[in-house]
């Protein structure tokens, strides 16, 4: 139901929000995982941009001299999605590394070595103790 109050550009933002909405949600991103016959899980990633313009106004012949009480309406909205795939996270049951498409940033390298650090860590404290 409309409400008298409500302005015809809330009807068109909300309505256009909607519609955007529905095209991504968080299958876009994380995508669904692929189980490979060795076991080894690999997930999707991607990048999301959005973006969404509405705009709108009222209207009305200046050259009419008659007092209008309501104006007409104009408006317009518009939007657009982008998805760009960055990478695969994969998980062979020993560790979990990000796999980048454009090749890996100091990020991605980290990520990859903290396990094997952990690990080494761990075997030299134990081999301490021995």
């Amino acid at each position: 139901m409309i409400s008298e109050y409500e302005h015809p550009i809330e009807r068109l933002m909300a309505s256009s929000m909607t519609k955007i909405k529905s095209l991504v949600d968080t299958d876009t991103i994380v995508g669904n995982p692929v189980k490979t016959p060795d076991g080894t899980v690999v997930i999707p990633v991607s990048k999301v941009t959005m973006g969404f313009v509405t705009g709108g106004g009222e209207y009305s012949d200046i050259n009419n001299n008659k007092k209008m009480e309501t104006f007409p309406f104009a408006g317009g909205s518009g939007g657009g999605v982008s998805v760009s795939p960055i990478g695969f996270l994969v998980d062979n049951g020993k560790s979990i590394k990000i796999m980048t498409i454009n090749g890996e940033n100091a990020y991605d390298k980290l990520l990859n070595i903290v396990p094997d650090l952990v690990e080494s860590l761990i075997t030299d404290k134990n081999s301490q103790k021995s």
